[in-house]
């Protein structure tokens, strides 16, 4: 028999968004070291749930890059076994316009994660200018 038969919904909104510019370039491919950015910490005793994630420039980037997503079980990003790449997306270059919209890149991830899990985001190549901030939507359970 199944352990849950029924849906689970989320009981209250979760939005959380790196708190500084991601302005730092990262190239380790185990989230081991250089600049990492927090984006999304689930709910220490329920956990939560992840619906997507979006990238916005702060400004004019002319150099594109690409943005890496990181799941982490709670624990010292410095161990490799604590982190693994979901998934990346390109972020291309963006010139600051004051009469046209700047493009928005957006990465679905609809899951859960387990209590203390987090969600952090590290960038390929140091914008030239503005950085990117990335904006987590989700729920706590």
């Amino acid at each position: 028999m199944a352990a849950n038969i029924a849906p689970i919904f989320s009981s209250l909104g979760d939005v959380q968004w790196s708190i500084s510019a991601m302005t730092t370039a990262n190239t380790t491919k185990d989230l081991t070291s250089g600049t990492i950015y927090l984006v999304f910490t689930a709910d220490t005793t329920n956990g939560g749930f992840v619906q997507r994630i979006r990238f916005r420039s702060l400004g004019t980037n002319s150099n594109a890059t690409v943005a890496r997503i990181w799941i982490n079980n709670g624990l010292t990003t410095a161990t490799a076994a604590n982190n693994t790449l979901f998934d990346e997306v390109t972020l291309t270059s963006i010139t600051n316009s004051e009469t046209s919209a700047q493009a928005t890149f957006e990465l679905p991830l609809n899951f859960a994660l387990p209590p203390g899990y987090r969600l952090y985001v590290t960038v390929g190549t140091a914008p030239t200018s503005a950085g990117w901030q990335s904006t987590v939507i989700g729920g706590k359970y």
